[in-house]
């Protein structure tokens, strides 16, 4: 039975991209373009409602929280700390406060949240250090253990953070890749030194899906109960990972959720669970890893777990395309501010929020969820097709540069 409980959170929003699409201006310098891209206003406006309902409750949470002992890992991407640095300093202190805590670990995040490994294994080398160097930065804390974008993992993937100098990963802990091999143990892979930790995929979604469920025949999911199932997981330890939006904004403060977090670290002590970092959990488990086969098709916690949460209709497979292109135009142009602006569009999110096209079910109900508001006036067909336009629009700008 598991007598230890690893907890990660993610903290990551888009840098959304203007719908319909804004015809970039002949002679526009490519410092003044980014108003043409991405909605900052809007961006704006989604950033402060979930700072409001979420990351500020949830910040205090889990201040309180680690003052009873409970322990916890944090990802950042570059992405949200460019927004927290432009838009609520105030908000900033509180989460370098948290970060601060010595019961708070961070952890590396892929800055922009894109597909970046799938397009140039090297450049997402070189977009993984420079996350882990702002979050550095940021935190003034260093980095050991890193996430990627959506938890993706393959065998390129693992080889590539290995030769980072991590000393671990995460991936989810799906079926299909661990097969007969639980979720509650340390992994490495090919003889390598980079530790895999392996997200309990049931347990965290327990919390980070289901609890708002009232479908669900674990409703309403009691910090007890959560105590008792996480005790009764066989092995080593339990790792969880959640979204941090899950507390106030992906169920909101009336479905329980800050309630039932608040409960838990005494339900973890009174059931006899540690709570641990990951480099504690390292250290005590890390002796001998065992091997993880890992595939060459990418794991995700997205969805049914495999790529085709973000490559399983046309219109995603389109946006794809246009990844490539604007990274390659981008290149050829030489240009920094291009180049950067290039990386924002490769967000997976331009993926994730048009997962619905086609598509039915409660993938297509969560991506809905994420499409934004004022997206919806322009039809689900417009939406597509200006997504789209945004990529094309950029390419063309990009001409007199090249």
């Amino acid at each position: 039975m598991a007598e230890n409980l690893v907890t990660y959170c993610v903290i990551h929003q888009p840098r959304r991209v203007k719908l319909p699409a804004q015809v970039i201006p002949a002679g526009t310098a490519p410092d003044k373009m980014a108003p043409y891209l991405f909605d900052d206003a809007m961006n704006r406006r989604y950033f402060e409602k979930v700072a409001r309902w979420c990351y500020y409750p949830a910040t205090d949470m889990f201040l309180d929280m680690m003052g009873q002992g409970f322990k916890l890992s944090l990802g950042f991407s570059m992405s949200f700390l460019w927004q927290l640095r432009e838009w609520d300093p105030a908000l900033a202190d509180r989460f370098r406060t948290l970060v601060a805590h010595s019961n708070c670990e961070l952890i590396g995040v892929e800055p922009y949240h894109s597909f970046a490994f799938a397009l140039d294994i090297k450049l997402f080398q070189e977009e993984m250090l420079r996350g882990k160097t702002y979050a550095e930065e940021f935190f003034q804390k260093q980095i050991d253990f890193t996430d990627t974008t959506e938890m993706v993992m393959n065998n390129e993937i693992y080889f590539a953070l290995d030769q980072l100098g991590y000393r671990g990963g995460m991936l989810d802990g799906r079926p299909w890749v661990l097969e007969w091999r639980e979720p509650t143990h340390l992994y490495s892979h090919a003889g390598h030194k980079l530790a895999l930790f392996c997200r309990h995929h049931e347990l965290s979604d327990d919390v980070g899906y289901r609890f708002s469920d009232r479908k669900w025949t674990g409703y309403p999911l009691r910090a007890d109960t959560y105590a008792k199932n996480l005790r009764a997981a066989w092995g080593d330890f339990v790792f969880i990972g959640w979204d941090y939006e899950t507390f106030g904004e992906h169920h909101s403060v009336d479905t329980g959720i800050f309630s039932f977090m608040r409960q838990l670290p005494s339900e973890l002590k009174r059931h006899e669970i540690r709570s641990m970092l990951p480099s504690e959990a390292l250290t005590e488990f890390g002796r001998s890893l065992p091997d993880l086969p890992l595939p060459e098709f990418g794991t995700t916690w997205a969805g049914q777990g495999g790529m085709e949460f973000f490559l399983g209709n046309a219109s995603q497979q389109a946006i794809f395309r246009l990844m490539h292109s604007v990274l390659h135009k981008a290149r050829l142009t030489g240009d920094p501010t291009l180049m950067d602006l290039a990386l924002w569009l490769l967000q997976s999110d331009n993926l994730h929020l048009i997962q619905w096209a086609g598509s039915s079910g409660s993938e297509a109900e969560v991506s809905a969820y994420f499409t934004p508001d004022e997206w919806w006036g322009l039809g689900p067909d417009m939406i597509l097709s200006e997504q789209q336009r945004v990529y094309a629009n950029f390419i063309r700008a990009m001409d007199a540069f090249a």
